[in-house]
Order: C-alpha cells, then sequence, then structure tokens
C-alpha cells in the first residue's frame, strides 16, 4: 500500500516491480516476522556425520583427501571444491568442526569494541532456537541487559555489548535442565514468536474475525484484535515491566495453553534442549572454546541471518552484528583467525605503559597505575620505548617526594613508588606498609575497605599492563594468587576484565587477565596486521602482474585466452597479430585466427565510428575484436547513410544494406566494379567503421603495399572472370554493414555510452577485469570503448557485493576505489614478492603499454613499429622505426642487450609487417 492506494504485484523482473490497482482491496503481505520451517532430527545427524567424515578427511591428507572422498560418492566437483573450501576454513579458524558430539563456542570482538559469542551445533534450529532464546533470557538476568541473538540450523549468535566478561566456558553451566523449560517459558513471552503463534491460534479458534460483511479483514485489523483479546486473556503479556515483579504468571486458558505449547513443541524442540543440557551436565558432550581475532567463516551464515533467525524484535538495520566486518581474505586466512600476534600485544602494552615527560606527567601515571614497583621503575623506561632514562624518573621521583606528592612504600619486603592520593588504598591492603616520606602530616589518606582498595588497585594496574598472569600480579601485590584470582572474578562481574588463555610467546605460568577495552584493541591490531598482509603492490610490480596476466613473460598461452583477455580493445590492424597475438600465444598463425572468425565466434569493427576525412584504411587503422555475440555491448558506426562517401564506397554501401551478408565475388557482381575499385571502395567502409568482414584475410590485403599484392597475384595465376581470384588474394569470408546483425535489443543505439544498461555494464566490466585482473580508474585512461568510469563504479560495486569480486587497495599510488578478481589477488602478491631481474617487450599498441600512466616516465605513442622494453615493470628502452631510444629506467642496461630485446620479433608467416603502410 502506497499511501491511500493498494496495489497488486504483477512480476518481478531486473530488479522492477511490476505492479497494478488492487480496486481498494486491503493489504495481504504480512508485516511481522514469521515462522521458518526447521529441518528434521535425522537431516541433522546427517549434516554433523558429513562433517566427522570431512574433519577426519582433512586431518588425514588435507582438502585433496576430502575432495576426492566427495568424488567417489558422485558429488559434482564445483559443489565438492565449495564444500571442502567452506569447512576446511572453519576447521583450520575453529581447530574442529562442530558435530551432535562437539560443541564449539567462538568468541571475537567487532571493529566498534561489542562483544559477539556464537555457539556452533549442528543440532537444527528448533534445538538452537530453543538454546538461544533461554542462553538470552539468562544473560539478562545476569548482567541486566536486553541483548541480540538469533538462531540457524547449525549455530546461535549472542551479540553483547563492552558491559559483558565472562569466561566463555562458563556459558555451558548457564542453564539446567531441571529448570531449562521455565526460563524458555518466560524468554518466548517477549520473543516475536508468540504473537505469531497467539493470531493464528486465535483466528482458528474465531476468537478473532477474518471476514466482516463478506470482505476480509485488513491483517493490521487482525492484529489489534489479537493484542486486545491477549490483554484480557493474558494481561501480564502486554503488561508495563514496572508493574510486574519477578516472573509473568501464566494463566490457565485453552490459548493461552495452546500457543506456548506451540512455540515449545513445534517452533521449538524443549525436549531435545532438556537432553542437551542432561548431556551437558554429565559431561558427554566435549565443548571446545575458541577466542578470536574475527569471525570464523561458519560464522559468516548467522552473522548475516535474515529476520526469521532473530530471537528478539530488533529491526534488521539496529542488529549489532552490522558493525562486523567479513573479508572475503577470511576464508583463505581462516587459521590466523585464532591468532593473536605478538607485535599486536606488545603494541598494546607500549601503548598502555606511561610515557612520562616531566614530574607532572610522572604523577599522573602514578594515579594511573595505582603504583609502580621496584622492578618497573628501573627497568620499565628501556623495556617501553619512553623518553628519558632511569636517571630521569629519579630525578623526578624525588621532585615529587619533596612536595609530599608520592612515597616509596615498603611491604611484603619488596618496594614501590605510590602518588600520596592512592597511598590509602595501599595501607589498606598492607597495613604494614611504612611510607618515606610519610605525608600524613599534609595530607590524610582516605579509609578505604581492603577489598574495594584490592579490586580498585588491580583495575589500575590491569589498565597499564595488557596481558598479565595472575602469578605476576601476586608477586607484584606481595599477595597469594588465590586473593588475587577471586577479586579478578570480580572484575570479571563487571564487564572490566576478562579470563585469556596462554599467550604465544609468554613464559609466565597462571592464568591470564587482560582488561576488555585492551583486549579488544589487540584483537583490532591483529586484524588490521593481517589485512596489512595483503599491502597494495608498487605500480612497477603490477605492470610485472599484467606481463604474467597475459602470457607475456612466456608466450605459452592459448589464442582464446589472450582474444578473451584483449575483447573490446581498439588497436592498429597491423599490429594485432605480431604485437599482440605472437606475442602471447606460442602456437599462433594467421590460419587460426582466420577459423576462429570464420566458424562464427569472432568479428572485428573499426571502433572510431563515422571518421569523416578518412578514405582508406592502414595499418595504423584501429580496429577492435569482440565475440559475435557481445559485439552490441560496445560502440560502433551508426547504420544510417552517412555523408561524405566516395561514388564507389556508396555503391558497395548501397548494395550491402539493401541485400544482406555478401561474399566479396558476389559483391563484385552486383557492383560491375573491377578488383582496384572494388577494393578501393571496400578500404573507405572500412576506415569509416560501416562495414566487417567475418574473417581477418581481408584487412591483412587491404594494407597490403600494392606492389606485394601484384606479387602475390603473380605467383597464384589469374582467373577469369572479374573478380574470381578473391579467395587467392586473401578476401575471404563475406561482407556485412556493422550493427546490423547485433545484439543490441530493438530501439536502442550502439554508441548509447551515457546511460548503457545493466546487461552492457556487466559485459564491459568483466572483459576489462579478465584484461587487468585489477580495474581502478588511472587503468583505463587508454580505454577508448568504455562507459565512463562512474557507471561502471556501480556496477563494479555491485560485483562486490555479489562476492564476485574484492574491494580493497591493491596497487599503491592512485585515488579512487580498485577492483579485483579473486584469483587475481594471490597472483600479484607472489608476483610482488619476486625480486629477479625481469625483462619483457611490450608493442606500443599493446594495452600493456603503461609507461607514464601507471608507471614513471615517458609516454610512447602508438605507432606502427613502435616496442618498448620493460625492465621490472618500467619502461627502459623503446624503438621507434629503426631508432632506439634508451630511457631513463634503462641506464643499467648495455645498449646491446637492449637492443638484441627490442629488435627480435616475431616472424609469421602471411601476415602484414606492423611497420607496413
Amino acid at each position: 500500500q502506497l499511501g491511500n492506494i493498494s496495489y497488486r504485484i504483477l512480476k518481478i523482473e531486473q530488479g522492477r516491480v511490476l505492479v497494478e490497482d488492487a480496486q481498494g482491496q486491503p493489504p495481504t503481505i504480512p508485516f511481522w516476522f514469521g515462522d521458518r520451517p526447521g529441518r528434521s532430527d535425522e537431516l541433522s545427524r546427517a549434516v554433523s556425520d558429513l562433517r566427522g567424515r570431512l574433519e577426519s578427511c582433512l586431518v588425514a591428507g588435507g582438502a585433496p583427501a576430502a575432495l576426492a572422498w566427495l568424488g567417489r560418492r558422485g558429488i559434482d566437483a564445483v559443489a565438492a571444491s565449495q564444500l571442502v573450501s567452506y569447512l576446511a576454513g572453519g576447521w583450520e579458524a575453529l581447530g574442529c568442526l562442530p558435530t551432535h558430539d562437539r560443541i564449539v563456542m567462538e568468541r571475537f570482538f567487532d571493529d566498534t569494541g561489542d562483544m559477539h559469542l556464537v555457539v556452533h551445533a549442528p543440532l537444527g534450529s528448533r534445538i538452537m532456537r530453543a538454546w538461544g532464546l533461554a542462553l538470552r533470557k539468562r544473560f539478562c538476568r545476569q548482567f541486566n541487559f536486553e541483548l541480540q541473538a538469533a538462531a540457524l540450523e547449525d549455530c546461535l549468535i549472542l551479540s553483547l555489548g563492552e558491559t559483558h566478561s565472562f569466561a566463555t566456558a562458563e556459558v555451558r553451566g548457564y542453564l539446567k535442565s531441571a529448570t531449562a523449560r521455565q526460563v524458555l517459558i518466560q524468554a518466548l513471552l517477549d520473543a516475536p514468536m508468540f504473537e505469531v503463534r497467539w493470531r493464528w491460534n486465535a483466528t482458528v479458534a474465531l476468537a478473532v474475525q477474518r471476514m466482516r460483511n463478506g470482505q476480509k479483514l485488513p491483517p493490521q485489523w487482525q492484529r489489534n484484535q489479537a493484542e486486545d483479546l491477549v490483554a484480557v486473556v493474558f494481561p501480564d503479556q502486554l503488561a508495563c515491566l514496572e508493574n510486574i515483579r519477578g516472573e509473568r504468571e501464566i494463566p490457565d486458558h485453552p490459548l493461552v495453553r495452546q500457543t506456548i505449547g506451540d512455540c515449545l513443541t513445534e517452533t521449538m524442540d524443549v525436549q531435545g534442549l532438556e537432553q542437551l543440557l542432561q548431556r551437558l551436565e554429565a559431561e558427554e558432550l566435549e565443548v571446545r572454546c575458541v577466542d578470536l581475532t574475527g569471525p570464523s567463516p561458519l560464522a559468516a551464515e548467522i552473522i548475516n541471518a535474515r529476520p526469521y533467525a532473530f530471537l528478539d524484535d530488533g529491526d534488521a538495520e539496529t542488529r549489532r552484528t552490522r558493525a562486523i566486518r567479513q573479508s572475503p581474505d577470511d576464508l583463505r586466512d581462516a587459521a590466523t583467525l585464532s591468532i593473536i600476534t605478538v607485535d599486536a600485544t606488545e603494541q598494546v602494552r607500549a601503548e598502555a605503559w606511561i610515557q612520562p615527560r616531566n614530574p607532572d606527567e610522572l604523577h599522573d601515571g602514578l594515579l594511573q597505575l595505582g603504583f609502580l614497583t621496584e622492578a618497573e621503575f628501573s627497568s620499565g623506561v628501556s623495556s617501553t620505548g619512553a623518553p628519558g632514562t632511569a636517571e630521569h624518573w629519579g630525578r623526578w621521583f624525588q621532585a615529587l617526594a619533596e612536595e609530599f606528592r608520592a612515597s616509596c612504600v615498603n611491604f611484603g619486603g619488596g618496594r614501590c613508588w605510590v602518588a600520596t592520593e592512592r597511598l590509602g588504598e595501599v595501607c589498606a591492603v598492607h597495613s604494614a606498609a611504612r611510607c618515606v616520606p610519610d605525608p600524613s602530616q599534609v595530607y590524610r589518606p582516605a579509609v578505604v575497605e581492603r577489598e574495594v582498595a584490592l579490586r580498585e588497585l588491580l583495575r589500575s594496574r590491569l589498565s597499564g599492563l595488557g596481558p598479565i598472569s595472575v602469578s605476576r600480579l601476586a608477586a607484584d601485590f606481595a599477595l597469594s594468587p588465590e586473593e588475587i584470582a577471586a577479586t579478578m572474578l570480580a572484575l570479571q562481574n563487571e564487564g572490566y576484565a576478562m579470563s585469556l588463555g596462554s599467550e604465544p610467546g609468554d613464559t609466565e605460568d597462571g592464568e591470564k587477565w587482560c582488561e576488555r577495552r585492551l583486549l579488544a584493541r589487540m584483537h583490532r591490531y591483529s586484524r588490521e596486521r593481517r589485512r596489512r598482509a595483503a599491502r597494495p603492490v608498487a605500480p612497477a610490480s603490477f605492470v610485472r602482474f599484467l606481463l604474467d596476466w597475459h602470457g607475456l613473460c612466456d608466450s605459452v598461452g592459448e589464442m582464446e585466452q589472450a582474444l578473451a583477455q584483449l575483447e573490446g580493445w581498439a588497436a592498429p590492424v597491423a599490429a594485432w597479430e605480431r604485437g599482440l597475438l605472437a606475442a602471447r600465444c606460442a602456437d599462433y598463425s594467421p590460419q587460426r585466427l582466420d577459423e576462429q572468425f570464420l566458424s562464427g565466434y569472432l568479428t572485428w569493427f573499426r571502433p572510431d565510428g563515422a571518421a569523416t576525412g578518412t578514405q582508406q584504411v592502414v595499418a595504423a587503422t584501429p580496429i577492435a575484436i569482440v565475440a559475435r555475440e557481445r559485439m552490441g555491448f560496445w560502440p560502433q558506426a551508426a547504420a544510417s547513410e552517412p555523408d561524405g562517401l566516395g561514388s564507389l564506397a556508396l555503391r558497395i554501401w548501397d548494395i550491402l544494406r539493401q541485400g544482406g551478408a555478401m561474399f566479396t565475388v558476389e559483391l563484385a557482381q552486383r557492383t560491375g566494379l573491377i578488383q582496384t575499385q572494388l577494393e578501393q571502395g571496400l578500404a573507405e567502409l572500412v576506415a569509416r567503421g560501416l562495414i566487417s568482414a567475418d574473417a581477418f584475410s581481408p584487412l591483412r590485403w587491404l594494407i597490403r603495399p600494392e606492389a606485394e599484392k601484384h606479387r602475390v597475384q603473380k605467383r597464384l595465376g589469374r582467373r577469369r572472370g572479374v573478380f574470381g581470384g578473391g579467395s587467392q588474394t586473401g578476401l575471404l569470408g563475406r561482407w556485412s554493414v556493422v550493427g546490423a546483425t547485433s545484439s543490441v535489443a530493438p530501439g536502442e543505439s550502439p554508441q548509447d555510452e551515457l546511460f548503457p544498461d545493466q546487461v552492457r555494464l556487466a559485459a564491459v566490466c568483466e572483459a576489462l577485469l579478465r584484461r587487468y585482473g585489477v580495474v581502478f580508474r588511472a587503468l583505463l585512461e587508454r580505454e577508448t570503448l568504455t562507459p565512463p568510469w562512474r557507471l561502471l563504479l556501480r556496477y563494479l560495486r555491485r560485483m562486490e557485493d555479489r562476492g564476485e569480486v574484492h574491494g580493497g587497495r591493491f596497487v599503491d599510488g592512485f585515488s579512487g576505489e580498485q577492483f579485483a578478481l579473486p584469483e587475481a589477488v594471490g597472483l600479484l602478491r607472489r608476483v610482488d614478492r619476486g625480486r629477479d631481474r625481469h625483462l619483457a617487450v611490450v608493442s606500443a599498441a599493446d594495452p600493456l603499454n603503461l609507461g607514464g600512466i601507471i608507471t614513471p616516465g615517458v609516454r610512447t605513442a602508438v605507432r606502427p613499429g613502435t616496442r618498448v622494453l620493460l625492465l621490472n615493470g618500467v619502461p627502459a628502452a623503446r624503438i621507434q622505426g629503426d631508432v632506439i631510444e634508451p630511457l631513463e629506467a634503462g641506464r643499467e642496461l648495455g645498449p646491446a642487450e637492449a637492443e638484441r630485446h627490442l629488435r627480435s620479433v616475431h616472424v609469421l608467416p602471411g601476415a602484414v609487417s606492423e611497420a607496413g603502410s
């Protein structure tokens, strides 16, 4: 319904919704969350068994063994590859795969510092929904915080705020089998499922009207009536929480009993939950807890779950899971998710530690940390990299002591330095402590309870130390580890401290603790360091990647692949065979290229449209080669009659436009032109971009010098007829008007570059990604047939949303967004790590002639016969005609070496020289 008018949806196509007037009928699309059927227990068991079997294969032989096992059972290769990649990523991140007998609890922080707990167990959505809803209720009661939760077939997620801190292993004991049913009943009363089931049961029981006066009631009216009914039958369900103490009382009403029973047994499986909790209490299930720096691949499904998975009534736009950033590289680098890097830990410790520069800042540091131990005071400066020396710290502390702003306190056989404002807390913990100097004559410390003093001192110490063990804290405080551990649990209940496992690189014994804020920062730094591992490469490295991407390093590529990478690229006629294709393909021959055209797969056209003043096609005339089925996606000349055509070209043009595609012999017969006149007219039409041929050999023939044409004709011998020897001269195939058989829809213009449709944008973006692997704005400076970057950018963003390309910063030194194919990212990294000296020669007409555009240096204009020598991706020398010109980047090259590479060209029998006219 839009405004006061209702519309009926007819169909949805290409992102457009077609509607018609509903003639005043009320809306029938529900606007509340509904139920989604869950899978059966048998299917859940089968999923668990599959995971267990694939985990055994991954442990024994890795991904190849898992693929082989799936292949023996008739699984499609593509599906098997996706399945193994997905589960292998989860196995690497979690250390195992969750099954019916193994539950994995995963905890991580997002970029805003919020914590998320994901419970992995392939038990089906009915059990997971019940477990998640009951856990949410238990968390709300324990932390007094209404958190967000969602559940699917294999996992559930609890999104927690900054005030929550708990040991992950404790979650298994939050629910008891004896009380789980009652907790779940109280939890479902606030869940959307109760309202949906209540409306259904009330409607079936005829307690809510569905029809009135022969017309169906709108869903909004039915919902209002259902709420009015529940307010009468079950007032506590809608009552204000300020007027309710304790749990809601469930009335003994048939509709209420039926609704709660449906929620417990149909939407959820309360018996399955009780059995699960009984197995947990009996320790029949293995529970693994992992702390990760980011979500595992198995958590991606629940993070992006649809509203039907929500266990609360929060909007999809306000979910805390929207703050979780997932990188496409997380699946490939899943093994690093469980690693908090040593560098990140040390960086956090260095940032949290004080770095005073004068006595006042030292006093602030003492207030922040509670106290400084003797070891920290004497060696903390050099270990943290702070400015100054221990001698400076001692002089500054002496100045503070003379003003009674700090004291040296002796307790437990050791010494520490304390600010006067915190002296009362230290003395409360150690009543026998002695202060030198004693500031009591000028300052009376406040009286603090011992438990409060110890908790506040530990809070302060954690804020500056980072991860630290209980034994280390006990030594600093001269107290027993048991007393320190008990106080840390109190800080954990406040959400301030978090317990950690063993930390890589540390040799301290005992359980480690860390302030929650610092731990979240460590996770963030670890994620950022992992992302920086894919740092952008230098422009020269990117050009080296392109040389490898196009096969120019070894010329072992296939011609079909080379033609696909060069689709939509405009290059001179003479440069296509020797400068572009032969350099990429070791087995290239002109005959193979003609076969591609004669088979109907390829076609060529003059891309510049109606070039007025151009009367003849020459070696430098640019043409583009594309697949015939995608020809309509590239700008071509209009099929209407052009102005300024010569008489010969106009006669041929009229014949082709009226009679359709014709062979050269047919054109000669219909026009009555002799061979020279026919070639002249064809050359003018090709130069103007008005006609094309279904072979490449006519272009070779038209740009040949006249003397060479006569030698070829003399060698082959003339046949009778006006132009009967066309097949011998190289004018193979048929001629046709450009655009007459294009795949452009009727009414569309081939040159509509300003507003191309989505299909055309998709074809152009795919061609550019095949050509460059990585696409960004500066790279398209030499592209003449592409739409504006702003239009390409929109579609590339859409491809990134679909997961078809990666967005990010791949090449350094260029502004704007960059997009790359997944397979190109890995190759780009490998090429960047290679530091060997690399030489390559490219034609000036090659799309990889990027000197002065991507790499520094001068630009090389596209002229016949011009080639560029690249040293490690940077232009080092070039040859124009017979003149070799060294460039600035090629100083280390000798003239002889540069000349040897530049003059070594491919010799193709039957092909026209790139320097020909």
